[in-house]
């Protein structure tokens, strides 16, 4: 009894982690409403890139660079996009309050209330996409609109891997009150 019960988490937990990968987060639409905002999380790449062409292109006002190093400076921005210095200058601000999703939430929540936002479009990697959507409302409820706009990659195995795993473990954790 106890093996086939354990036998069946398996197979659940397995299926789970193929669902996951074949349902990734996917960039917004091209006609998706421009939002009031836009908030980018850090740790993956082309996510800052792909932030700053959605302000660009009028997707949003404003954008928030949520989880910087605090010596991160938008004159480094500058110098890593290769230019767009007065689009950075105007209506980029870098949060360095944050060090993990949850955090990232609870800072972009203080600049959403802050700026009077309703609406958001929140940029991250496909792989990180869901996890991030969850602790956003977990965090903002339903106080704001959430736009999902990830940024395209070809994660390894060992990357969805982990990030299929913070995603339960963060489930479990909500579910269990920790």
């Amino acid at each position: 009894m106890i093996l086939r019960a354990g036998a069946m988490l398996l197979l659940v937990y397995l299926l789970g982690f193929i669902l996951f990968t074949v349902t990734l987060g996917r960039p917004a639409a091209s006609d998706a409403a421009p939002t009031d905002a836009i908030v980018v999380l850090t740790g993956g790449p082309g996510r800052i890139e792909h932030g700053v062409a959605a302000l660009k292109a009028r997707h949003g006002k404003r954008l928030l660079v949520s989880g910087t190093d605090p010596a991160v400076t938008k004159q480094d921005l500058v110098r890593r996009l290769g230019g767009e210095s007065a689009l950075i200058q105007c209506c980029v601000d870098l949060g360095s309050e944050s060090f993990d999703t949850r955090s990232n939430a609870e800072e972009a929540s203080r600049w959403l209330a802050r700026h009077g936002y309703r609406s958001f479009r929140l940029v991250t990697s496909d792989w990180h996409m869901r996890r991030a959507r969850y602790d956003f409302r977990g965090v903002l409820g339903d106080k704001y609109e959430l736009v999902p706009d990830a940024v395209r990659s070809e994660p390894h195995f060992t990357t969805l891997f982990g990030e299929y795993n913070k995603y339960v473990l963060r489930r479990f954790a909500v579910l269990l009150d920790i």
